[in-house]
C-alpha cells in the first residue's frame, strides 16, 4: 500500500517525498557497483549526484529505471515500491531517463524521435510547448538524429520524455561536452521544469552548473553516498567538495 512521507529539508522546510531510495546495490556481471545508496528526493525539487568519474552516479539512475538487470534494496516512487519492476512498467509511474548518450535514433527524423515514446500519464507537455521550450527543434523537424549537434540532440531527448507525462526526470550528464550558451538554456529549462512541479534528479560533473539549479546535492564515491549538502551551503563547503571530486 502506497504510504505518504514528509521529507525534512535544510531550514526546517517540509515537502512531500516522491522518491526515497535505501540501501540500493548494484551489479553488472560479477562486478559489485553499488554498496547500499541512500538518498531521498521531495516533490519538486531538484537533486543532482556529485562524484568522481565511475564512483556510480550512473548506475544509481539505471538501478531506479530498472535498467540494470541485478540489484536489490528499495527504490519507492510515491509510495510505491519499484525494485521489482522491469523498467517499463517504471516508466508508465511517470519516470522519465534521459541517458548521458541521450538516445537518440540516427535513421528518424526529429519528429520521430519525438513521438516515438507514449504518453504514459495524464499531463504531459504538448508538442507544441516542446517547441516553445526549443525552438531550435521545431526548426530541424524533418532532420535526420545524426545531422543534430550535441545541444540539440539533448534538448530532443529532454522533450522526448516530457511529452510522455513522467513527472520525475532522470538526467545523466545534462551538460557534457556543450557549448556555453546551450548550457545556459538546458539550465533555464531545469528551472522552468522545477517551476512547473517536474521533480529532477541530476547527475552533474559541473558542479557550477549544478548549484543554478539544484535543492539539495548527494556526493557518492564507491557506490556510497558519503554526504548531503543543502544548495545555499554549497560554497561553505566549496574545499570539502574540492576534496571530494579531486578537483
Amino acid at each position: 500500500m502506497a504510504t505518504e512521507a514528509v521529507l525534512e529539508r535544510p531550514g526546517g522546510a517540509a515537502t512531500k517525498s516522491l522518491l526515497q531510495v535505501r540501501e540500493l546495490e548494484a551489479w553488472y556481471g560479477e562486478s559489485h557497483v553499488l554498496h547500499g545508496i541512500d538518498l531521498e528526493v521531495g516533490e519538486g525539487e531538484v537533486v543532482t549526484l556529485l562524484g568522481r568519474n565511475g564512483a556510480g552516479k550512473t548506475t544509481t539512475l539505471k538501478s531506479m529505471m530498472g535498467v540494470i538487470g541485478k540489484r536489490k534494496g528499495s527504490v519507492s516512487f510515491a509510495g510505491e515500491e519499484t525494485i521489482q519492476l522491469p523498467s517499463r512498467a517504471i516508466a508508465r509511474l511517470g519516470i522519465g531517463y534521459v541517458p548521458e548518450e541521450r538516445g537518440i535514433f540516427s535513421s528518424l527524423s526529429v519528429e520521430e524521435n519525438l513521438m516515438l515514446p507514449p504518453q504514459v500519464k495524464p499531463g504531459g507537455l504538448s508538442v507544441q510547448q516542446i517547441f516553445e521550450l526549443f525552438p531550435n527543434i521545431k526548426e530541424r523537424l524533418s532532420s535526420q538524429g545524426t545531422k543534430l549537434s550535441g545541444g540539440e540532440q539533448q534538448m530532443l531527448a529532454i522533450g522526448r520524455i516530457l511529452r510522455t507525462g513522467a513527472n520525475l526526470l532522470l538526467l545523466d550528464e545534462p551538460t557534457e561536452g556543450l557549448a556555453p550558451v546551450i548550457i545556459d538554456q538546458i539550465g533555464a529549462t531545469i528551472r522552468m521544469l522545477k517551476s512547473r512541479g517536474f521533480t529532477i534528479v541530476l547527475v552533474e560533473q559541473n558542479f557550477r552548473f549544478a548549484q543554478t539549479v539544484a535543492d539539495r546535492h548527494y556526493v557518492v564515491e564507491q557506490g556510497r553516498v558519503i554526504d548531503m549538502i543543502a544548495n545555499a551551503e554549497l560554497d561553505a563547503n566549496i574545499d570539502k567538495l574540492h576534496r571530494y571530486l579531486g578537483v
